[in-house]
Formats: structure tokens, sequence, C-alpha cells
């Protein structure tokens, strides 16, 4: 397989925080155009690994190597990874609640001639960026009047807007309702066909199952494996668990003996 198929590649990742070593020589391979879920237990290093990938920690703060279409990258801030085309949105929506829609979409990357807002063409491409997550909402709506479903559109927008060739969602669906979530599993799978690439995070074993082509488990800083959701034999959630845990779950709901006692509430 050529590198080029491969549109990232994270290579010996060695992250240190005073007393922990948070990822330890970890390697990611992700396939250009494809859904690819990353997977572990709470504090197995996920998102340390995304954000060592987007410029959070700057290069120099980890030691390995990164491969961002073939070329070595030395990320020192967000601006810089975003200026290749990976945008990252974190769990917590980093929106301003009292600006409208199209003015979060294009902050720090307004559309201005000689430092005046140009707000007819501010509108007009925020309006065609909401068609693209499929958003009816009116550029003009402030974020603060929708809700956490339509948030998360506007930050996929916001990332569209940036030309973004690799996003990455951590956790996107944590918030969401059963609704919002299938409507962004569907808008990833849109994305996909339009040739971005997108890496989510998610301890939604459903969700994973449902989206992914590719699957990372991660168990205490470290890679476990890939597995290939599309290959001949079929990926179980308990196979993902395994990895997850590191051995097998007899019972994933464990039996447990319940002695209720005298009624206390009644409503």
């Amino acid at each position: 397989m050529s590198t080029h198929s491969n549109i990232l590649e994270m290579r010996g990742i060695t992250k240190t925080f005073p007393g922990v070593k948070a990822l330890q020589d970890v390697t990611l391979t992700v396939k250009r155009g494809e859904v690819h879920a990353i997977c572990g237990e709470n504090g197995a290093g996920k998102s340390t690994l995304m954000k060592v990938l987007s410029g959070v920690y700057p290069h120099g703060s980890y030691t390995g190597d990164i491969y961002f279409e073939a070329e070595p990258c030395e990320f020192r801030t967000i601006r810089d990874s975003e200026e290749r085309g990976i945008v990252i949105i974190h769990q917590e929506l980093a929106l301003s609640p009292h600006l409208s829609i199209a003015e979060n979409i294009f902050l720090g990357n307004e559309r201005s001639r000689g430092g005046v807002i140009n707000w007819t063409r501010t509108n007009a491409e925020a309006a065609q960026l909401l068609a693209r997550v499929g958003l009816s909402e009116s550029p003009d709506t402030k974020i603060k009047d929708i809700g956490v479903g339509k948030q998360q559109l506007v930050e996929i927008a916001k990332a569209l807007s940036k030309r973004v060739k690799l996003l990455i969602l951590d956790e996107p669906t944590a918030a969401l309702n059963d609704e919002d979530s299938a409507h962004l599993l569907d808008l990833m799978r849109s994305l996909k066909g339009q040739g971005i690439t997108s890496i989510i995070i998610s301890h939604k074993l459903n969700e994973i199952a449902a989206i992914a082509d590719s699957t990372t488990i991660i168990r205490d800083g470290q890679t476990i494996e890939t597995l290939d959701m599309h290959g001949a034999e079929p990926v179980s959630e308990d196979r993902i668990i395994r990895g997850m845990v590191g051995r097998s779950l007899e019972n994933r709901f464990p039996e447990r003996v319940s002695n209720p006692g005298a009624e206390v509430l009644r409503i």
C-alpha cells in the first residue's frame, strides 16, 4: 500500500505528564476518505492523542512523528493544524452563545475588506455551509436560541469553512438525543461522499458499528489493535470491548441479587 492512500500516520507517539505516561509508542494510520473510530475506556489516552495531532500539545512536547498527506508535521498551535485542513471539534462546543450562527462560523476568519465585515457575503457563505450540514436555520439566528444538536452542526459548518480534509469529532453524540445522533451519523456519511476523512472518538459501540470503516482500540495509553470493520469476520461489540478492557466479558451486565425493602416513595 502506498503511503498516499493514508492521509495520516502517527508513529511512536509518546506523551508524558509529570508522573504519568499518557501515551506510550502509539501508532495510528488513517486511510484517505474513511471514517476511523478510536475507542477505549475513560483515561485510555484518546483525547490526548488528538491534542497531540491538532497542536494543542505542540511539537516538542511529545516524541514521535506525524505525517499528514505524506509530509512530516510539526504543529505548534491549533491554527497550524487547521491551515493544513485538520479540524477538531471538542466535546465541549466552543461557540459564542450571544453571536449569530454566521458570526460564529467565521469568527477569527471574517469575510472582510479593509477591516470592514461584508455581512452580505458572510451570511450568503454561511447559508451555503448550513445547507451542506442540513441545517435550515437562518444565519443570523443566535447560538443560544438553538439546541445542542444544531450547535454541533454549526461547529461542523465552521470546519467546512476552513476547507477541512480531516475532521476529528470527540464524543460528538454524548449530549445528543437519538434523532440528532442519527442525523449526525448521516452527515458523516455525506461528508465521506464529499471526500472528507473523519476520526470519531466514541463510547457508543452501536454507533461505531454503524459508521466506522476502521476502529483503533487504545488501552492504558497504548494502541492495542486496529480492526477492519468491513473485513470477512464481522466485528461484534463484544470483540471491541475485549480489546478495550483486555479480557472477555462473560456478562456485560453482571448478575446481582436484589432485596427490595419496604416502599419509601409513591408518586
